[in-house]
């Protein structure tokens, strides 16, 4: 094989060799590690991961090339891709494009042949933080020197969500729902759909008289990229729409409503990401096999007195998966009609119900969704 051409260089000054692929650029980006084994396709083009250089910890990515419908967005928006084994000849009699070829058409740096075993120990024990893709001929004091005078950009949501309203309709609906697009998978919006809901999407800055104009049944707050404090548009929207309108949020979703509660988030040392994190539901016992893509976390010491809480569990370090605002024992009851509530439902989950890691584990919620606009409907909160 062919002398080194990329290289990784870390803020704590660690280097990590490799050969490039996809786009033939430098960038400075964040650093975090995706512990999936297959989905890659669905990862890259998560908006969530915006301006992010992620490291797949599963040594072997590409093998079933890229299909056009399997698209999350029609944006990618990641900052890098490091990874131990590219494949250029993928098996599957689906795909459109290499995986290559897709980085390279999205202008995103890749880099292959990386210790990704190494490199993701290292993420998970100091934390995630700047990295540099660049050129093997790139010194190690000119390397941190850039990332030192680089800033990560605060703007992801912005530059994620859509730029107008747009519609997502489903026959013999039964539902409207409006979602505040902070960055949304399509997967989402089919969820919605087979679930006989038509979806109105509307950009991050939707203000809430606008939302309440379009008369909907109930409203989604989206997953998202970034910090969810960046976007305090969202946050005064959902302050003035409590009360008024069933909510349902996932991942950035479920953090921004605990803004808008009073709660408070944190950053996490190295985040979750991946279709392996087993999440217990408070409520019935439960453990679902969850598929997460964050770096910040509800504060359950700031839950309590919010009007809100806490639904699930992370079982690997328990933290907040869940948040809801009426009694546990309404969010089990099997006849959720009888059950009595503050206000309008609301409910979040800090996971991907619509991933299907389980492969069905976390459906339910979009059951629970419709049946509390359906409950809201009939006047029985």
């Amino acid at each position: 094989m062919s002398s080194y051409n990329k290289k990784l260089i870390l803020e704590d000054g660690s280097e990590y060799l490799g050969y490039g692929f996809g786009a033939d650029k430098e960038a400075v980006c964040e650093i975090v590690f995706n512990t999936s084994m297959a989905g890659y396709q669905e990862i890259i083009s998560d908006p969530s991961y915006t301006d992010q250089a992620i490291v797949m910890s599963y040594p072997l990515i590409g093998n079933y090339g890229i299909t056009d419908e399997d698209f999350e967005s029609k944006m990618i928006n990641l900052g890098a891709l490091i990874v131990r084994e590219v494949n250029e000849f993928p098996s599957n009699f689906r795909f459109t494009r290499t995986l290559s070829e897709l980085l390279e058409d999205s202008d995103v740096p890749g880099v292959y042949g990386v210790d990704t075993r190494k490199l993701v120990r290292s993420i998970r024990d100091n934390g995630s933080g700047k990295v540099l893709i660049t050129d093997i001929s790139t010194t190690k004091e000119e390397g941190l020197k850039k990332l030192r005078e680089t800033e990560l950009r605060r703007d992801a949501v912005e530059r994620c969500s859509c730029k107008k309203r747009w519609y997502a309709r489903t026959s013999n609906h039964k539902f409207s729902v409006v979602a505040i697009d902070c960055g949304m998978k399509m997967n989402i919006v089919r969820e919605l759909n087979s679930h006989g809901c038509n979806v109105t999407v509307v950009p991050y800055n939707t203000p809430a008289e606008e939302i309440m104009k379009m008369n909907p049944d109930g409203l989604f707050i989206s997953n998202g990229p970034g910090d969810p404090e960046d976007v305090p548009e969202v946050i005064e929207t959902l302050k003035t729409l409590k009360g008024k309108l069933p909510m349902f949020g996932i991942c950035l979703g479920h953090q921004l409503i605990a803004l808008a509660h009073g709660a408070k988030t944190y950053k996490l040392k190295f985040g979750h990401r991946g279709g392996n994190h087993p999440v217990k539901d408070l409520a019935t016992g439960k453990i679902e096999i969850t598929s997460q893509n964050h770096s910040y976390a509800v504060d359950d010491s700031t839950v309590e007195g919010t009007g809100l809480k806490v639904s699930h569990i992370n079982l690997l370090d328990n933290t907040v998966e869940g948040l809801c605002n009426y009694e546990m024992t309404e969010v089990a009851a099997t006849e959720p009609a009888d059950a009595k509530a503050f206000e309008p439902r609301i409910f979040s989950v800090q996971y991907h119900p619509e991933s299907a890691p389980g492969p069905q584990d976390s459906t339910y919620l979009f059951d629970r969704f419709i049946s509390n606009m359906q409950l809201n409907k009939d006047g029985k909160n």
